[in-house]
């Protein structure tokens, strides 16, 4: 057993409901055994009870649970900052190509190793990933995430039209190469399977009910997919679709909108998406600053929320700009701001609980990991800016700990990160920084 002595936070409710939901510990305890969290309180309370157990000191930073990303793409590390275009241009000129290149197991290799880093040493300790169009090109994820301890939840793309001839596939290839990846990946070690269509502009009713199939022969894989994200795409799949009531209706038809989905973007929403999403649990994942970067629009937070819709927050890599969370949580802040009144202000709870906790409810891990509650994994991040920095200043004359956090959401970045572990494993040190490592 190891005794983590530091000033920790975590939001082990839902601040959208409680206004107690964030708890701090300025000098906290966390008593950690094979990987778990055996006692979770003051350090004083937890010393008391375990005097002789080895202390690693962490004080001098902020100790946060695990990052967990709920939309991110494996193949699109090398095209991030595509700015100036909107969805289908950026897709067809910039990130189309490059997933073209997923065919070569070599060149998926060296990607899978800078997007698996690029998660580690940004604090993400857990994501929701769009894979490949390519199987080999997914087995080789799932074998770095598993070599580098990260918990991935991830499958395979698929899609049969509108994209490049060599990313389409048929719907008895999706279903045969999906089901081998499940029966191969899916609860091995920390890795999870989603059935993972590209979306409906590029995916036929063949296809989507090919996920279907899988989804109910393997009743606890996940779904992910995209909706809502562009005002062209829409009225694009409108035109695709049309028997379909509106966009969620093409994977609610398919029976592919469950407690088990999570649909990235959702910006604009009518109002009977948001009920269905309410009524089946399933999630949206807010991507802000790829909604920025491409232009796309402003999420309605504060719709969702009304409606009874969970949110969680994705860094979309490479329509967003970097693995970093905490940039994340300031856009979204940021956008919210901007919306006036339709907005949500967002407090550091809220900011914590999006960029953790939220995502493990998202994923049906909450009773896991997600906060520092005894019994959880101890999945987490220490931040700690490195002296003389412009951060190391300013949480050095924060009046509170929450409002250090407030600034580290703020201001902090992938060299604020100094340490981060995976249920208790050390899977980065900033101290020994992976060779591959994206700054």
């Amino acid at each position: 057993m190891t005794l983590y002595r530091a000033t920790f936070l975590h939001t082990p409710a839902n601040p959208f409901e409680s206004d107690h939901a964030l708890q701090i510990e300025d000098d906290g305890g966390l008593l950690v055994q094979s990987g778990s969290i055996v006692q979770s309180g003051s350090y004083t309370d937890v010393r008391a009870a375990y005097p002789a157990e080895p202390v690693e000191d962490l004080r001098g930073g902020l100790l946060l649970p695990g990052f967990i990303d709920t939309h991110v793409h494996y193949p699109q590390v090398r095209v991030i900052g595509g700015l100036g275009l909107p969805l289908l241009e950026w897709l067809d000129t910039i990130t189309l190509p490059e997933e073209a290149k997923f065919g070569e197991d070599a060149y998926a290799a060296a990607i899978a190793r800078e997007f698996v880093s690029g998660l580690t040493s940004n604090g993400t300790t857990t994501a929701l990933i769009f894979g490949s169009h390519f199987a080999s090109a997914v087995r080789i994820l799932f074998q770095e995430a598993s070599r580098a301890g990260l918990r991935a939840v991830a499958g395979q793309v698929v899609s049969d039209r509108m994209l490049r001839p060599e990313l389409h596939t048929t719907p008895d290839r999706a279903y045969a190469e999906g089901k081998a990846l499940i029966e191969e990946w899916h609860g091995r070690g920390r890795t999870l399977y989603a059935v993972t269509p590209r979306f409906s502009l590029s995916a036929s009713e063949g296809i989507l009910d090919a996920c279907a199939a899988l989804m109910t022969e393997f009743p606890d894989v996940r779904f992910t997919s995209h909706i809502n994200e562009n005002g062209r795409e829409v009225e694009t799949v409108r035109e695709l679709f049309p028997g379909s009531r509106d966009y969620l209706d093409t994977y609610q038809r398919a029976g592919l909108v469950t407690r088990r989905s999570v649909l990235a973007h959702s910006i604009h929403p009518n109002d009977r998406e948001l009920g269905a999403m309410a009524e089946h649990r399933c999630t949206a994942a807010h991507c802000p600053c790829s909604n920025s970067a491409l232009g796309s629009g402003l999420f309605p937070l504060k719709r969702h929320l009304a409606a009874g819709v969970h949110v969680s927050l994705g860094t979309d890599v490479g329509g967003g700009t970097g693995f970093s969370m905490l940039k994340e949580g300031l856009q979204a802040h940021f956008m919210q701001q901007l919306m006036g009144p339709d907005g949500v202000p967002l407090s550091p709870a809220h900011l914590l609980y999006l960029a953790t906790r939220a995502g493990a409810e998202a994923l049906q891990l909450e009773g896991q990991l997600g906060d520092f509650s005894t019994g959880k994994s101890f999945d987490a991040v220490y931040l700690r800016p490195a002296a003389g920095s412009v951060m190391a200043t300013v949480l050095s004359h924060a009046p509170s700990t929450e409002r250090a956090l407030a600034s580290l959401f703020a201001g902090g970045t992938q060299s604020d990160v100094a340490q981060v572990w995976v249920a208790g494993d050390l899977v980065y040190s900033r101290s020994q920084p992976n060779s591959e490592s994206i700054n």
